[in-house]
């Protein structure tokens, strides 16, 4: 196989595809705005002339979004260049073709002659500091307008691990992969969990829709931003993620990251 475009090289995911497909074998054309490392290139979507090179001679691409009012053309544009590469899209478990701004991606990708579609559910990366829950539940507190309703928190490494099985593996997927943790828990459950690991109690607050918003823009997000955010857990309320899939077991050929593991390994 010749080399395999990760965008997003250096995010959550991202990383982790690159070291799962060279610990393949497979050499991992990492694609950043500053490249700095071997095998690293320079790839930014507001360049569109950085999307020729960096698809130049790939057999798969590992695609992650760009952050825009409307991806879409950059998205057409870009997969332009590859007309014959096979393209896993890193989606949400949230999204689907009715869902603003990014529910029309994965419909592009199915285009593409090899596919998969990626639907994660929350990641458990967001409990670690540097993101807002994470950081609220060091100070004592996690507010969320989920009620307590359930969230079948995936790893980030475990997403990875099926990304990389949908790069590599000789038959296309094309499929949606529904990806989450291997239990559902409450913020509650989470929040508590959590807080034996960092040695003092952590709580869940239970908010409207309307204040979560209006708490997500006190905290700095954009108002339309915030309130799609407030949206999505007002799905959690209603019951959106409280569901488990086998997905990482059946792809990936090992048991998901239970959220206490993660806690105890990852949480300080």
């Amino acid at each position: 196989m010749s080399e395999v475009l990760v965008l997003g090289s250096t995010g959550t995911t991202g990383s982790r595809v690159v070291r799962g497909l060279r610990d393949a074998g497979v050499r991992a054309r990492a694609a950043t705005r500053n490249p700095v490392e071997p095998g690293q290139i320079r790839f930014d979507w507001d360049d569109p002339a950085t999307y020729g090179p960096a698809l130049h001679g790939v057999s798969a691409v590992y695609l992650i979004a760009p952050v825009a009012a409307e991806p879409r053309p950059l998205v057409e544009a870009f997969l332009k260049h590859a007309p014959e590469a096979r393209v896993v899209l890193l989606s949400s478990s949230a999204v689907d073709e009715h869902t603003p701004v990014v529910g029309e991606l994965p419909g592009l990708v199915r285009r593409q002659p090899g596919w998969a579609v990626l639907r994660p559910s929350w990641f458990m990366q967001n409990f670690l500091p540097g993101h807002l829950v994470g950081d609220s539940a060091r100070a004592g507190r996690i507010v969320t307008a989920t009620g307590d309703a359930r969230v079948a928190f995936v790893d980030a490494g475990d997403i990875a691990a099926v990304a990389v099985r949908a790069l590599l593996d000789p038959r296309p997927h094309n499929t949606d992969h529904l990806i989450t943790g291997p239990r559902a828990l409450s913020y509650a459950e989470a929040a508590e969990i959590v807080g034996k690991r960092l040695g003092h109690p952590v709580g869940h607050a239970p908010v409207s829709t309307e204040e979560y918003q209006q708490f997500l823009v006190r905290e700095g997000l954009p108002e339309s931003y915030a309130e799609m955010l407030a949206l999505l857990d007002e799905a959690i309320r209603g019951g959106s993620e409280d569901r488990v899939t086998d997905t990482v077991e059946r792809v990936a050929g090992r048991p998901a990251r239970d959220f206490r593991t993660f806690a105890n390994e990852e949480i300080r």
